[in-house]
């Protein structure tokens, strides 16, 4: 398979190639991640009980790369040599740091502020989007990115005040945070050669190795029960694997700042989650964030034509 010599700079990003409203598959693939991601706070605080974070990790990533490699398709494509180092740093921009970072920077501040910094995805994807396309995305997508971004803001609001908010903290999930924003970029060109499931088995693949370290080390201060495990195993099987076959194929169909949208939707299924099994009190403002974070995601969602 010929490689297209843009999809060899790591650094270049392209169009999604759906730059029309969302359609069907559009709107279920977006939904579904938001869905599966939003889960995972809820799976981590399961697993917490159990296991350290740097275990909880590794079979993360590792779970999610072993059920991809179980689908036949995942081995038969073959991908070129000189696009393995878009692969490698996907693994790490992608999945190695970012995984690393959120329960290292979870014990200086608490989930809600760690939310709302995560709540900045879709931002740093459009940034990039706009420093490599050299474009400016439509006004109401605009719209969209600042009304989800505050909708997040007014869900997590009440929370912040739970904690102190350390600065190494909030660093390190900003750094996490940018992270997401470049990598969510930079798949777009080798997902739309290969296809997501190709693409992501193999990034999963070698961040296990590099996650691996850390989660050896996390081992031998972990129990083993059976109830933390199944929940890793599901945000490992379903978060880790499935998600980021999904995710990789909306950012290939819709482009990476449409779909980094996405984002903001996971604080409003952790939120019900929250209610649901925790118990959690929901405030008037976070039911306006949800509503915010609704609107954003819909205004987004429109046809993507280049601004004047």
């Amino acid at each position: 398979m010929a490689t297209p010599p843009e999809s060899r700079r790591i650094l270049s990003t392209s169009e999604g190639v759906n730059r029309e409203a969302f359609s069907p598959l559009d709107w279920t693939l977006f939904v579904s991640v938001a869905l599966i991601w939003g889960s995972s706070f809820l799976l981590m605080d399961i697993g917490l009980e159990a296991f350290e974070p740097g275990l909880i990790t590794l079979l993360r990533v590792g779970l999610g790369a072993a059920a991809l490699w179980l689908v036949p398709a995942a081995r038969s494509t073959r991908v070129d040599r000189a696009d393995w180092p878009r692969l490698v740093a996907l693994s790490v921009i992608w999945v190695a740091i970012p995984f690393t970072l959120f329960p290292i920077a979870q014990q200086y501040i608490n989930s809600a502020i760690a939310g709302m910094l995560n709540g900045a995805v879709p931002i740093f994807a459009a940034v990039v989007a706009i420093v490599m396309l050299r474009r400016l995305p439509r006004a109401a997508t605009f719209a969209g990115l600042i009304i989800g971004f505050a909708g997040v803001v007014a869900i997590s609001a009440p929370s912040v005040g739970e904690g102190g908010t350390e600065a190494l903290g909030v660093a390190l999930v900003v750094i996490a945070t940018a992270c997401y924003g470049l990598a969510i970029n930079i798949a777009a060109p080798i997902q739309q050669q290969y296809g997501s499931l190709a693409v992501m088995a193999r990034m999963l693949m070698l961040a296990t190795l590099w996650t691996a370290p850390l989660g050896f080390v996390g081992a031998t201060g972990s129990t083993f029960e059976w109830a933390p495990f199944f929940a890793i195993a599901v945000a490992g099987i379903l978060g880790t694997g499935i998600a980021f076959v999904f995710m990789g194929n909306l950012v290939g169909r819709v482009g990476s700042t449409r779909a980094s949208v996405l984002t903001y939707l996971i604080p409003v299924v952790a939120l019900i989650l929250g209610v649901v099994f925790r118990g959690d009190v929901v405030a008037p403002i976070s039911v306006a964030g949800v509503a915010m974070v609704i609107a954003g995601a819909v205004l987004a969602s429109r046809r993507d034509t280049p601004a004047n």
